[in-house]
């Protein structure tokens, strides 16, 4: 009935944690409608699932047609959702026709004058600068794949590409998504990155 669905889309909302007066979109509504009925359904997630939240969630464009849906959830949940997250992506993928998704932990990235500007505070935690919070969003990209190496190429034009090296063990299940790292990446932190697995010496 009307009212069944619409008090299932009310209870499905209660899996957005946005700030006060922030919009859903309609992706983020899908997103919480999915993880509910995940949560309803899934004798294997429903136990994992029931005091998870995720913060937001946008599409982004992979190019050639192929679009990936980026989840950001509180940082303090991330470890929670790591536990389950291989068989909750596979299943949200089933669900959103195969687009890809990925897990991010919202961090906030405190700048230089953090000490500075707040009286109270000590030193800026370095969990919080751009560069740790950044290599961090590299980790929850590929995650459970371990990054097992970095390189800085230099290109002909004098900028430089970071090459991450991705565990070759995961290459049958991750060799698909490697485009989707990138341009999700670089959409997150402006950052050019390529990801590939090191080729291994016969």
């Amino acid at each position: 009935s009307v009212a069944k669905g619409r008090a299932m889309s009310s209870a499905a909302l209660k899996k957005i944690a946005k700030a006060a007066g922030g919009e859903t979109s309609e992706i983020e509504t899908q997103v919480a409608q999915e993880l509910h009925n995940l949560e309803v359904s899934s004798s294997e997630l429903k136990a994992d699932l029931r005091d998870l939240v995720f913060r937001s969630a946008s599409e982004v464009d992979i190019g050639g047609g192929k679009k990936a849906i980026v989840v950001f959830v509180p940082y303090a949940q991330l470890r929670a959702y790591h536990k389950m997250q291989t068989r909750l992506v596979r299943e949200l993928e089933k669900k959103f026709s195969g687009r890809h998704v990925l897990i991010v932990g919202q961090r906030t990235i405190l700048g230089k004058n953090y000490a500075r500007a707040s009286k109270n505070a000590g030193p800026r935690p370095r969990s919080r600068t751009l560069t740790n919070v950044q290599n961090s969003i590299l980790e929850d990209l590929v995650y459970p794949t371990e990054i097992v190496g970095k390189r800085t190429r230099c290109k002909m034009d004098g900028s430089k590409v970071l090459k991450i090296l991705l565990d070759p063990k995961d290459q049958v299940n991750v060799e698909t998504k490697l485009d989707t790292f990138s341009v999700v990446y670089k959409k997150l932190t402006n950052k050019e990155v390529i990801f590939e697995f090191p080729v291994l010496e016969p």
